[in-house]
């Protein structure tokens, strides 16, 4: 969908009109009061669930959690996903031409925040005659966003779905996103983010900031579990190649997204992940912050989530009880990580199946 009214960045910057990828699931109803927003976290999409007939291998990366008959279903509700302004599957971003100068947006492209993605998101929901969602739903950075959604346009969100999120980033997960960003930003292929009009990517750094993103998505026991010390070849080559299982899962985990991803994307991502701080303009007081919000919530976390640790859920639903808002908190024992939120752990997805089921029966 086009947009030709200018966003404004919390930043400053400026998109004088802009294009949202968005693919829609279900049927929207008659008083238009089924929809549920589905929000992307780092590297995934629009794409939320489902394939495309002419290529089946591209399933939506929740198609677990959203389809007829999954825990979100289908058959009840419209539900929309939206690549984010500033990414890199059809929606303006880095690599899109600025039609002031023809040329690739590049290292000119407005710093984003989550708040920035929830305007474009509004904007997008209002076009496609949706005034209140049933819901808005997110894992990780998705959650962030449907937090956001609760606080900026607290009337416009009847529910909220928060995965394996946190309110702000700790210290070393801003540390991990600049170890990541340095990986891009020193590669010699980067240009400063110009890159485009060398004909070249800086695949080295996003190959490392994909490895070391990968690393803090699993746990500990997962990775054991999957990986142990197993040797590629057999037996120890006394060399620096690869070795180790888990060596060659992260080399071919950071090849395949060095391929598909957009590194001034990455960079715009990773920050607008440490900039969100909803308690920040209130003296640091999340229940302050949380004290527009009127919807009703689910708050989920996962054991071993040690980058978005369960503490963190936590001070969300203080935050919301302080407020005296319907929430329901589950802290799930899953030993998968941070990526336990993708996962079809059958103990969340009964969950968030009672959840949506409740909400459907209200309506």
């Amino acid at each position: 969908m086009h947009f030709d009214e200018p966003l404004t960045f919390r930043s400053g910057g400026v998109l004088p009109s802009y294009d949202l990828a968005y693919e829609t699931y279900g049927t929207l109803n008659a008083d238009h009061s089924n929809a549920v927003l589905v929000c992307h976290a780092l590297n995934a999409s629009h794409h939320v669930a489902g394939w495309y007939e002419d290529d089946p291998r591209n399933i939506g990366w929740w198609d677990n959690m959203i389809g007829p008959g999954k825990p979100l279903d289908t058959d009840r509700f419209f539900v929309v996903g939206v690549n984010n302004v500033g990414g890199c599957f059809g929606s303006t971003g880095p690599a899109s031409i600025d039609p002031a100068t023809g040329q690739p947006w590049g290292s000119r492209f407005p710093v984003v925040t989550v708040e920035d993605w929830v305007e474009a998101q509004a904007r997008l929901a209002t076009r496609l005659g949706i005034e209140r969602f049933a819901a808005v739903m997110g894992g990780s950075l998705g959650a962030m966003q449907a937090l956001a959604w609760t606080i900026h346009h607290p009337d416009r969100v009847a529910a909220a779905v928060v995965v394996a999120s946190t309110p702000r980033l700790s210290a070393q997960n801003i540390a991990f996103n600049e170890v990541a960003r340095q990986a891009i930003t020193t590669d010699p292929d980067f240009h400063g983010g110009d890159y485009y009009r060398h004909g070249v990517i800086p695949r080295r750094g996003l190959r490392l900031a994909r490895m070391i993103g990968h690393i803090t998505y699993l746990s500990d026991d997962a990775m054991m579990e999957k990986f142990g010390r197993s040797l590629s070849n057999g037996d120890i080559n006394y060399h620096f190649g690869v070795d180790f299982e888990v060596e060659s899962y992260l080399r071919h985990q950071g090849d395949k997204f060095a391929e598909y991803f957009d590194a001034n994307t990455y960079l715009l991502i990773t920050r607008a992940l440490d900039y969100f701080d909803p308690a920040r303009p209130h003296g640091d007081d999340l229940a302050a912050a949380l004290s527009s919000a009127k919807a009703r919530f689910l708050v989920v976390s996962f054991t071993s989530d040690w980058r978005f640790s369960p503490e963190r859920s936590r001070e969300i639903v203080k935050a919301l009880l302080d407020n005296r808002r319907d929430v329901a908190y589950a802290e799930v024992d899953a030993p998968h990580g941070h990526d336990a939120f993708l996962l079809e752990d059958p103990r969340y997805h009964a969950l968030v199946r009672a959840f949506f089921e409740r909400l459907h029966e209200e309506r």
